[in-house]
């Protein structure tokens, strides 16, 4: 289903983007509200949009969110985990010598890599759910939406909050080649990321920056209540199960 276009700069909607006159020649349409053009991003290069989106521009965000057929969010979902899973596997084993490809030691870090990518769904879910959770719980405290002023519409939220996370495909690159400065830079990519998670989450919401903050500062605790939960359960029994199945073979 077609979602209906939205201004970038005030957020109203729109009945179009653009009129095309057909020959490539396109008139920007008018926002009915504010006077601006409701996209211009449309005639914009992706890499003009992309700069902004690290700005954290507000309009840069409606534009991917609203504007955008992006259907490749859990593509961006999957690569993420993997990266995430990566850089805990990396900091739980160091490389080491023993390269061969028989051993146990190696068969039961190629698990470990697996159960930690595990543990960031688990992780993930939980950020989410929390976040909704909380989104749930404002507005039935305040039902003249005061704090959200517009209908929640969940699936757009998810979408954006998982687009949101781009910043940590940086991830990988930063264990790679910021080896001294390493949890420095895995610091500063996540304060990024959720910093890009609130951007979204206001864009979505059309409520203010602390409902945003504040939405996203619950589901961070929720989730770092869950890694430490499944650190000290589930992975015990998970390293426990694979060096039984090492063990074995």
């Amino acid at each position: 289903m077609r979602r209906t276009p939205r201004c970038i700069e005030c957020g109203e909607c729109a009945a179009e983007l653009f009129k095309d006159y057909h020959r490539g020649v396109i008139r920007l349409a008018m926002c009915g509200k504010c006077g601006n053009p409701v996209d211009k991003y449309v005639e914009y290069d992706p890499a003009i949009i992309l700069i902004d989106l690290l700005l954290f521009k507000a309009q840069a965000f409606r534009h991917v969110i609203f504007n955008t057929e992006t259907h490749f969010y859990w593509k961006i979902s999957f690569f993420c985990i993997l990266c995430e899973g990566y850089v805990r596997w990396t900091q739980l084993h160091p490389t080491s010598s023993n390269d061969d490809p028989s051993s146990i030691i190696r068969y039961t870090r190629e698990w470990d890599f697996y159960w930690l990518c595990a543990l960031v769904v688990v992780e993930l879910n939980s950020y989410l759910v929390a976040a909704f959770g909380f989104l749930c719980l404002i507005t039935q405290l305040s039902p003249n939406w005061a704090i959200v002023p517009r209908p929640i519409d969940y699936r757009l939220l998810l979408r954006a909050l998982l687009l949101s996370n781009y910043g940590k495909l940086l991830l990988v690159p930063a264990v790679i080649w910021c080896h001294s400065h390493t949890l420095v830079c895995l610091a500063l990519l996540k304060l990024f990321t959720l910093a890009s998670n609130a951007q979204a989450a206001r864009v979505v919401l059309g409520t203010l920056h602390r409902t945003a903050c504040s939405m996203v500062l619950v589901a961070l605790f929720v989730e770092a209540a869950t890694a430490w939960v499944t650190r000290h359960l589930l992975w015990n029994y998970g390293t426990s199960l694979h060096m039984y199945s090492a063990i074995v073979h």
